[in-house]
């Protein structure tokens, strides 16, 4: 498995993946496009919930090709990469349980998600996350719980709209998993 984390810090694979996490970030941001349109200006950093943690994520690359890591950014990264990428799948899942079947678009949000918790995850050995760092992650995704299901900004799946309490408490413990698992990277 040493030949993984070879190619992982390889250049020309941090280029391509920038490349993916770039061009993902700009799709992310236009599929939120008309809920962007209805949010009130102080609720945008935290409606647009994958496109920002893949975004984080470029940052984390640029710091790697760099030399120059943010142990900040990283948590930010590694927390919201694992939290939407786990969530998307979980929507997109439950939705076709009590909805119309999956199709392709839903295939693949479920796997272009899925790619964004196992990214974050592979580079944890390469992070630099000090404490205070999975304090402010923890800060980022709790306060964006508020903004979701106290406020009502969460992302629209009508065919679950029923279900929104039992989202919001499910969602609370996957921010919780989350920080859970930065904690962890940062002792690595």
């Amino acid at each position: 498995m040493s030949w993984i984390r070879t190619i992982l810090m390889e250049r020309w694979f941090l280029i391509a993946l920038l490349w993916i996490n770039i061009l993902g970030t700009i799709y992310g941001y236009y599929w939120y496009n008309y809920q962007l349109q209805e949010t009130p200006w102080y609720f945008l950093p935290f409606v647009p919930d994958s496109p920002t943690a893949s975004l984080f994520f470029v940052f984390v690359i640029i710091g790697f090709l760099t030399k120059k890591q943010l142990g900040w950014i990283e948590a930010l990264a590694v927390a919201t990469l694992f939290k939407y990428g786990i969530w998307a799948v979980g929507m997109n899942v439950g939705g076709a349980i009590v909805g119309p079947p999956l199709d392709f678009i839903s295939y693949m949000l479920i796997f272009s998600h899925l790619g964004m918790a196992v990214q974050g995850l592979l580079y944890a050995p390469y992070y630099k996350i000090k404490v205070w760092h999975v304090g402010l992650a923890a800060v980022w995704l709790f306060h964006n719980e508020i903004i979701d299901y106290v406020f009502d900004m969460m992302p629209r799946y009508p065919v679950l709209e029923p279900y929104q309490d039992l989202i919001g408490y499910l969602t609370f413990w996957l921010s919780a998993l989350s920080i859970f698992i930065v904690w962890k990277i940062r002792s690595l």
